[in-house]
């Protein structure tokens, strides 16, 4: 069963603070599979994963990659899309504005990071946070502060 970890974003935006979460889930050896809510998010987080940082570079690929192929896609240590694909066997899944948690089973953990600065994310990731705990989940909470990431 995956452990949930909640991460309201108050300080950068998702292009922002993504990209950090990633280099360290990579180097710690892990892959990700990034769970967009729309074709244009994950446009979006693909071009931003290229181009966050100059010196910096995070592999990765999408289900919007018409030219990848299976073979391609299963080395890949980081997967944008918008369904439920899991090619590269991520044990991390992160979830975006609000993208579901379906198959959330076959991860280790799930990260599902939205807006603080927008009520309605804020009221949905309350909505998910109380399905994660029926669910019997772990639950983890972070919150951006000056500082960095401070957990509850």
């Amino acid at each position: 069963m995956p452990e949930f970890g909640f991460y309201h974003l108050t300080r950068d935006s998702l292009e922002r603070a993504l990209p950090r979460l990633l280099e360290k889930l990579l180097a710690s050896g892990r892959r990700a599979v990034i769970r967009c809510s729309s074709a244009e998010r994950l446009e979006g987080l693909d071009r931003a994963l290229w181009s966050y940082e100059p010196a910096s570079f995070l592999p990765h690929a999408g289900s919007n990659d018409a030219h990848y192929q299976d073979s391609i896609a299963s080395s890949q240590p980081i997967w944008l899309t918008t369904g439920l694909d899991r090619p590269n066997d991520a044990d991390v899944l992160i979830l975006t504005e609000g993208a579901m948690a379906d198959g959330a089973e076959a991860y280790e953990r799930v990260v599902d990071m939205f807006d603080g600065e927008d009520e309605a994310s804020v009221r949905s990731a309350r909505e998910r946070w109380k399905i994660a705990r029926a669910g019997g989940h772990i639950l983890t909470y972070w919150e951006q502060t000056p500082k960095g990431w401070r957990t509850r």
